[in-house]
């Protein structure tokens, strides 16, 4: 049977939620884990989850790519910075 231990939990980034706190949403808390007798780590993004004024499904990774994109909205099937993500939010959350 697999078993995890968990190495280390992943917090909400501070500027996403100063951007979002008139809206209605919830947050599930990221993780990161390891396989144990193995090398490999998986990890479980942060999870924004807006209801209102917009429906919005942001996950948040904590990687190191070259791109640098470590936002992910669902909805809009595409990848983000922190810079991008802040803009769409804004226009979409205060028009």
């Amino acid at each position: 049977m697999l078993e995890f231990k968990e190495i280390e939990e992943i917090n909400p980034n501070t500027e996403i939620l100063e951007i979002i706190k008139n809206c209605v949403y919830t947050i599930k808390n990221g993780k990161i884990k390891h396989l144990l007798k193995t090398n490999l780590k998986f990890i479980e993004p942060t999870e924004y989850i807006i209801t209102y004024p917009i429906t919005l499904t942001i996950l948040e990774y904590k990687v190191n790519e070259i791109s640098s994109k470590d936002f992910y909205i669902k909805e809009h099937n595409q990848k983000y910075n922190l810079k991008e993500i802040k803009q769409i939010l804004i226009k979409l959350v205060n028009p």
